[in-house]
């Protein structure tokens, strides 16, 4: 039996009167309407009032006050100085006293009442996001409610036990406790706001809801899956809308200070990106790190303000020279698609909420825009960064162009921030030849997450998943993949069954979107709620399901994806070249059937030797195969690797290799994220560092270990309204285990 759901009273969300106080010495306040004031005020001049005996009674009454009320003009020049400058200095006061004939004092006490006015209208405002989030939850746990209620056997038709459970009736169960989760912290958000606590929603269910809980219905603590694993749930939060729902959008007493807010953080990142020591020092990585004392002392305000207790500071620079102009970078970092795009596996959500200008003179100078972004690693163990902020791109005298980022804690409720950017971007300098030096700062603030897992927290620590060297690692590698996409002389050789420069930009488009499609479903981003399965002495294994219906880029019906991610004491380009090479995929790809692999098409796609897309054919007794090919790109750099690959219908991808559109060709990719493991980044990735020749005649680094994720996307039903077994998923858990256990003894 489900629990019903008892919200708290929307009425507890009322706006809130705001008592304006005065010096009652001077002046009291009446306010007639939104726009106007009357303002009682006490000008009189001090009399010679007769002592003693020689005052009338009647004199004793005090005098009465003199009401001035500001004339229309007054009034309008007020207001229109306010929305330049709400808090003008003494100077700024008695010039407008003079101009409007007024008395300093009146002047200053006007913007007062006005500051107070703006305030009351800002907090309605977000008392009406609260109001509107709290009945859209509301909504959602009445739909889950009935969804629950009328759950019943798919084989018999009568109400479903615990044992017949769908995986998608157990999601609805687990997505009606993190409703609960969710309302107990809007509750208290609104709690803030109205002035009194909000009863929270566990201690209503005590009394109203019936005496069978979720812990009683198997959901709560453990599920046992039909493979005999068992399960708990991987906290997350599903509705991707959320992010936008939980985000204030910029009101007009806002700008000015967002304005303001942005122009001094683009000023603190030119100073950090033209200094040196002692601001920078070199780490034992060979990375340069921020000198945490030394930049209180250089910057001893802060724009954000001291650093909160339980956050930790992360700060790294990074430069590098990419082939691409200012230009295009800058059209890069101002879209959010783009941006999106090209920092696939950095940035796992992103969106603009306000654009506050556009630039000027046709470009992005000067162009200011507010942004939510999620950040990730490519594994579900480690928590995403979600970050609220400005973003705001000038060019400067010299012709530098500069992109700079800094977290809007001041608009956001202040539970929400458990991590926030300082001033943090790029510098970009137009080089001869189409090239650009970029100069890259990162420098966040961080709560310390107990969710992310051990074997992740080295890498973490150390900066590397989510500094500067990544941000410029990935940007030089997604600058030369581009280059590549746009080259015409390419060696007839190199195109094998590419028979048109059409064909080979269609084939490397297409490769674009699997690499997309598997970096967006891989991390543990708030959009998707992942459930883990796990049996003692193996490594988790995270699943979570989605319905495909009307999305001409992945086939329709229900599709599992599968996740896992584990230590190997083995160098990362050691992995890579294993995973990447066609030679030895027999040895770990389940679904070859032991066949060989024959690559079809190569299209490099970098410098780096292993950047290239392919295409392989898989030479199997398995009939049912041959009609399919397989796409795959492998990416490395100093930072990490990807093998992502996906089968495709033979069919359409001749014509792809037409040059026909990708778009409507159907992936399912799967594949491999590479991390270093931490413990020696110096030699960590890319192809530097001293290397050997391992046993498939490529090259990898002398030390360090790995992290590897694996992860796969399955199609088990054609039909989008089929519910989904937990024999399905105690399949592809197998599948991906085995896989794990063959590259394991392949490697180690």
């Amino acid at each position: 039996m489900f629990q019903q759901s008892t919200m708290f009273d929307s009425n507890n969300m009322l706006d809130m009167s705001h008592k304006m106080s005065s010096d009652s010495d001077l002046m009291e306040i009446r306010k007639t309407n939104d726009d106007d004031f009357e303002t009682k005020s006490v000008t009189e001049t001090t009399m010679e009032a007769p002592s003693g005996d020689d005052q009338d009674p009647a004199d004793q009454r005090p005098k009465k006050k003199r009401y001035h009320r500001h004339t229309q003009r007054q009034i309008q020049e007020l207001e229109a100085f306010f929305k330049e400058c709400p808090h003008p200095d003494d100077k700024q006061r008695k010039e407008l006293s003079r101009e409007l004939g007024l008395e300093p004092l009146q002047v200053k006490f006007w913007f007062q009442n006005k500051r107070t006015q703006m305030k009351a209208q800002h907090e309605r405002h977000e008392n009406s996001i609260l109001k509107a989030e709290n009945e859209k939850l509301r909504a959602e746990n009445n739909r889950y409610k009935e969804a629950l209620n009328n759950a019943s056997c798919p084989n018999c038709g009568g109400p479903a036990a615990l044992g017949e459970m769908s995986f998608d009736e157990q999601h609805l169960r687990i997505e009606n406790a993190r409703l609960r989760e969710e309302i107990d912290r809007v509750s208290g958000i609104a709690a803030k706001y109205v002035g009194k606590p909000v009863t929270s929603f566990s201690h209503l269910s005590s009394h109203h809801l019936p005496s069978r809980s979720l812990e009683d219905l198997g959901v709560g603590s453990n599920f046992v899956s039909q493979s005999g694993t068992v399960g708990e749930m991987y906290s997350s939060v599903s509705n991707s809308d959320l992010m936008r729902s939980s985000l204030p959008v910029p009101c007009e007493a806002d700008k000015p200070m967002i304005v303001e807010l942005a122009v001094a953080a683009m000023e603190e990142l030119i100073r950090l990106a033209q200094a040196g020591e002692p601001l920078w020092v070199i780490s034992s990585d060979h990375d340069e790190v921020l000198n945490e004392e030394e930049y209180l002392r250089t910057f001893p305000r802060g724009l954000l303000g001291t650093k909160p207790l339980g956050l930790i500071s992360e700060a790294s620079r990074e430069s590098a020279v990419v082939i691409m102009n200012h230009v295009n970078l800058v059209e890069i970092l101002m879209d959010v698609n783009q941006w999106s795009r090209v920092f696939c596996g950095i940035v796992s959500r992103a969106m603009t909420l306000e654009v506050l200008s556009t630039g000027v003179a046709g470009n992005y100078n000067g162009a200011l825009q507010v942004m939510s972004a999620e950040f990730q690693v490519p594994s579900p163990l480690v928590p995403t960064r979600e970050n609220y902020f400005v973003r705001y791109c000038k060019q400067h005298v010299d012709g530098t162009w500069a992109v700079v980022d800094v977290s809007l804690d001041s608009l956001r409720p202040a539970a929400l921030s458990k991590s926030r950017r300082r001033p943090s971007g790029c510098l970009i300098q137009e080089l001869p030849n189409g090239y650009s030096k970029v100069t890259w700062i990162e420098h966040v603030e961080v709560m310390d997450d107990r969710n992310l897992h051990n074997i992740y927290r080295p890498l973490v620590n150390s900066g590397l998943a989510f500094g500067a060297k990544r941000w410029v690692a990935t940007l030089d590698r997604q600058c030369e993949r581009i280059a590549s996409s746009m080259a015409c002389n390419i060696p007839a050789g190199d195109l094998c069954v590419i028979t048109s420069s059409e064909g080979r930009k269609s084939m490397l488009k297409l490769a674009e979107r699997m690499v997309m499609s598997f970096c967006a479903g891989v991390g543990a981003s708030t959009a998707h709620a992942w459930t883990t399965l796990s049996a003692a002495g193996n490594d988790d294994v995270r699943v979570m399901t989605r319905k495909s219906m009307d999305d001409p880029g992945r086939p329709p019906g229900i599709v599992l994806s599968a996740a896992t991610s584990f230590c190997l004491p083995v160098p990362p380009n050691r992995v890579f070249n294993f995973l990447q090479h066609e030679s030895s995929r027999s040895q770990w790809d389940i679904l070859s059937n032991g066949g060989m692999v024959q690559e079809m098409a190569h299209i490099a796609n970098g410098r780096d030797p292993g950047n290239f897309v392919s295409l392989l054919r898989v030479n199997s007794a398995n009939s049912s195969q041959s009609n399919m090919v397989i796409l795959q790109e492998s990416c490395t750099d100093a930072t990490g690797s990807y093998v992502i690959y996906a089968p495709v219908d033979i069919v359409a991808m001749n014509n792809v290799l037409g040059g026909g559109d990708p778009d409507y060709v159907a992936l399912l990719p799967s594949g491999f994220a590479i991390l270093p493991d931490g413990s020696s980044l110096n030699n960590s990735g890319g192809s530097s560092g001293n290397v050997v020749v391992d046993d498939v005649g490529l090259s990898s680094p002398l030390s360090g270990g790995s992290l590897l994720t694996v992860a796969f996307q399955i199609l088990v039903d054609s039909v989008p309204t089929a519910k989904l077994s937990l024999g399905s998923v105690a399949t592809v858990n197998s599948l991906i285990k085995c896989t794990v256990e063959r590259i394991k003894a392949a490697v180690i």
